[in-house]
């Protein structure tokens, strides 16, 4: 048992880096914006089809192993490939299954999501440009002629475990990035050095920010509130210290945040 204990702590200390959210679980965040709801309603689809069929091959499975048991007298097959029609039919239904399942049920919501997340043209109300360095982000609203960075704030002495941790232990920062709700938003991702990845899982969109190329997604957020995230592209010995924090509001605060940050002439 102690054996035990000391093996699991010993795991949680080493996965203890990886993890920086307070609050962990083990489900999706609530989703915000349109292709985070998409995003999770094709999870759930996936998974309720793929526990289905799990369990319903598992209980065949063991119905078929009880039912043909040798104590019955039942004795091995001799053929070695389909020879009966049905035979070829029980061989050809899951294959045609799968394929129904995979172009069908499941192609079908995936390539909806997956145009829904690559429509960035149509419509934006908002521009941001994201940059990524070695260890910070930049946020730039091009129209607006607003730009500045957002760097981790998280004290090194909780980082070297000299103090308790704080609420939002490495996902906090000096200037988030505001964002007002229910608009269509284009982000432009790009990187001043290495590869970076912007990742906010509530909104349901991560892209990478790739040195020399410029990168789209959008997002309408819903609901106002504070969403975090943090860079998801190993990016170098600070990688774990790129938290991303968007605070989303309504349009009157985000006006007057926006004409804060303007630098006057």
């Amino acid at each position: 048992m102690h054996g035990l204990k000391r093996l699991i702590l010993g795991a949680s200390a080493a996965l203890g880096p990886m993890v920086a959210w307070a609050d962990l679980s083990w489900s999706f965040p609530d989703p915000v914006t349109p292709i985070a709801k998409e995003t999770l309603h094709v999870h759930n689809l996936f998974m309720v089809i793929a526990l289905s069929l799990f369990f319903g091959v598992l209980a065949l499975m063991l119905y078929s192993f009880w039912k043909h048991r040798k104590s019955n007298g039942h004795a091995p097959a001799t053929f070695t490939a389909p020879k009966s029609r049905k035979q070829w039919f029980w061989v050809l239904l899951p294959f045609a299954g799968l394929l129904v399942l995979d172009y069908g049920v499941f192609g079908i919501p995936a390539y909806h999501a997956v145009l829904m997340y690559e429509d960035t043209k149509t419509d934006a109300d908002l521009v941001v440009k994201v940059t990524g360095s070695q260890w910070l982000w930049q946020y730039e609203f091009p129209s607006e002629g607003v730009k500045f960075s957002s760097r981790l704030t998280t004290p090194r002495e909780q980082i070297m475990n000299l103090e308790p941790k704080g609420e939002n232990y490495l996902l906090e920062v000096d200037n988030p990035l505001v964002l007002p709700v229910g608009k269509k938003i284009r982000f432009i991702t790009t990187s001043n050095d290495v590869i970076h990845s912007w990742w906010v899982p509530a909104f349901g969109v991560k892209r990478d920010a790739v040195p020399g190329f410029l990168r789209e997604f959008w997002a309408k957020i819903d609901k106002t509130g504070t969403y975090r995230g943090q860079c998801s592209e190993l990016c170098g010995k600070e990688h774990a210290f790129m938290p991303i924090v968007v605070n989303v509001v309504p349009q009157a605060e985000f006006d007057a945040w926006l004409k804060s940050k303007k630098t006057p002439l």
